[in-house]
């Protein structure tokens, strides 16, 4: 696989009163693939990425964002560093706009906080003239045009995930971490976010998909990471995997399932 490791995970554990979620985990991402990662229920998944993101802390190991160690850092720290994830149920602040949700996307805190008080007034405008002409190409983008100026919290589940879309088009991530972007969605949006994910991919962010849609993610990615008990088993193309052994006992199945 080409391109130079943007993600390395070396050897992550985590416990949860006992109970083993992560198991000495080791896996990397290289720079400008997408990434299916996959497991029965209960193999580790989800906590790998709340450990990534910064919203738990493991008991041991190492994360390397870019040669920047992650572990000990906020998720809103991790995010500016260019890495961001979403959740299983699209989240949004919903009491905002749908053109405001996205606008929230676009807005780099630390650029903000320096940029602004070194342009021009004249300049800031053109700026903000520059992102409000991005933030409603990406509304026309993602057929969000005609609820623009809806509270989130009225939007249907497809218009959610399609708004979570535009918020990371507009935030322009190195890397991306999207968890279970297929749950609950129906053919035609599934089909929409493909594309989505295939954009996020030529604009240059990296992706990472945690999914259960087997046909999607072989569909969709450029190679699979697959996990059990909390560790990696197998990590390659996804054709090369259901000849190995231990990936088809762990989850795939049989060719009837």
């Amino acid at each position: 696989m080409t391109g130079r490791p943007l993600l390395e995970i070396r050897g992550i554990a985590k416990t949860f009163g006992g109970v083993v979620a992560v198991a000495d985990c080791s896996m990397t991402i290289r720079e400008g693939t997408v990434v299916g990662l996959i497991g029965p229920n209960g193999a580790g998944k989800s906590s790998v990425i709340d450990l990534v993101s910064g919203f738990e802390r493991p008991d041991r190991g190492s994360v390397l964002f870019d040669g920047v160690e992650l572990i000990g850092k906020r998720p809103d720290q991790i995010s500016r560093l260019g890495l961001i994830r979403t959740f299983q149920t699209p989240r949004e602040w919903r009491d905002m706009s749908v053109i405001d949700n996205v606008r929230v996307g676009r807005s780099d805190l630390k650029r903000e906080s320096i940029w602004r008080s070194l342009v021009s007034a004249g300049n800031h405008r053109d700026l903000e003239k520059r992102e409000t002409e991005e933030v409603r190409a990406l509304m026309t983008h993602y057929r969000l045009d005609e609820v623009r100026n809806r509270r989130a919290v009225g939007l249907s589940g497809g218009q959610k995930r399609l708004l979570e879309f535009a918020r990371i088009a507009a935030a322009k991530p190195r890397l991306t971490i999207l968890d279970e972007p297929m749950g609950g969605v129906n053919p035609v949006l599934g089909e929409r976010i493909g594309e989505a994910i295939r954009e996020l991919k030529r604009a240059g962010s990296t992706v990472v998909v945690v999914e259960h849609n087997l046909p999607f993610i072989e569909k969709t990615c450029d190679e699979v990471v697959v996990m059990d008990l909390g560790t990696v088993i197998a990590q390659g193309p996804f054709g090369e995997l259901r000849d190995n052994k231990r990936v088809v006992d762990a989850y795939l199945g049989n060719d009837d399932e």
